[in-house]
């Protein structure tokens, strides 16, 4: 191979380096620092940009894509002095290359000991039961704590998480005795709160209960008290009947007044349950006539009511005839 050959070739193979060293290509989702002499000059975009050979070069190439950085696991003493163990998620997106590749040595490490230590702080401000119960809380401000701490590294955190909280066994044992005690005092209150109830709904049906039998009561009572109404109307209209036939000189009245009495006293000593004989009167042909006195009285009062009345001067009141004799014992006999 002669001189030239190797000379062309020489330029050739010089040209390809010369291109590949001028032109750069960025892919989507990154951009790339641009230093000139070991200075940073500008930042290069997605897409092709060309260099000055020999003297501009690619700094750093930066991930511009929201990226997942993992929080070791560390124990953190809370307020009330119980240990837990805690670890976390944050998201973090680069939004100037520049300052994230030229303001912080190793930006992944530096932004995972910043959360290590703003999450002790913050949970370290918090009791045991405030920690397990506000995972919002603490993911909030140490989101504010973060977000504010990377800013000046062109960094912005999108969100943290806890991932995990561990307390110690002994505490996590007896926080399982309270959850047990707490849902066995809640059974006791609602089945407690139900026989309440049950008491509440017996009383209230005995109460409406009371109440119609009390209703009850009174309408008989006052149904009673009209029937007697009516009965004392009936004996004052047949006393007065009984007063104008005696008042008319009619001899039947006073003795169908008396057949009357006498015929309840009977019937009163018959319905007697301490009574085992019934004393029959010696004289039955005086109690036959005395009926029969009864039905003609009982005719005339008949006739009278169909008939208008007449109003006459009273005349002077007869005196009565005497009572019967009391019946005669001969001797009783026994009621069948």
């Amino acid at each position: 191979m002669d001189f030239s050959s190797i000379f062309i070739l020489a330029v050739v193979v010089l040209a390809f380096v010369m291109l590949f060293s001028i032109v750069k290509i960025v892919p989507q989702g990154r951009e790339f620092t641009v230093e000139r002499f070991g200075k940073y000059t500008r930042t290069l975009s997605p897409g092709i940009s060309l260099l000055t050979p020999f003297v501009e070069r690619i700094g750093r190439r930066m991930n511009m894509m929201e990226q997942v950085l993992d929080v070791p696991t560390q124990e953190v003493i809370t307020k009330d002095n119980a240990v837990v163990k805690v670890d976390g998620i944050v998201f973090i997106q680069v939004m100037d290359a520049a300052r994230a590749a030229y303001r912080v040595d190793d930006l992944p490490y530096a932004i995972s000991q910043l959360c290590m230590t703003n999450l002790r702080t913050v949970v370290g401000s918090m009791e045991l039961d405030e920690v397990l119960s506000q995972r919002d809380s603490i993911n909030t401000r140490l989101l504010q704590v973060i977000d504010s701490a990377t800013e000046p590294w062109g960094v912005k955190a999108n969100r943290i998480e806890i991932k995990d909280l561990t307390p110690p066994a002994d505490i996590t044992n007896a926080m399982a005795r309270q959850m047990k005690a707490e849902r066995e005092r809640r059974a006791v209150v609602t089945e407690a709160d139900g026989e309440k109830q049950a008491a509440v709904t017996r009383a209230e049906g005995a109460k409406q209960a009371a109440i119609l039998e009390a209703e009850g009561r009174r309408e008989a009572a006052f149904r009673d008290a009209e029937a007697r109404e009516r009965e004392a109307e009936a004996e004052a209209k047949a006393t007065a009947m009984v007063s104008e036939a005696i008042a008319r000189g009619d001899v039947n009245a006073i003795n169908y007044f008396v057949a009357q009495k006498y015929v309840e006293a009977f019937a009163e000593l018959a319905r007697s349950p301490q009574q085992k004989t019934v004393i029959v009167p010696a004289e039955m042909g005086a109690l036959v006539g005395t009926l029969a006195g009864v039905g003609e009285l009982v005719g005339l009062a008949r006739s009278q009511q169909q008939s208008a009345p007449r109003p006459a001067a009273p005349p002077a009141a007869p005196q009565p005839p005497a009572p019967p004799r009391p019946p005669r014992t001969g001797g009783s006999v026994p009621r069948t």
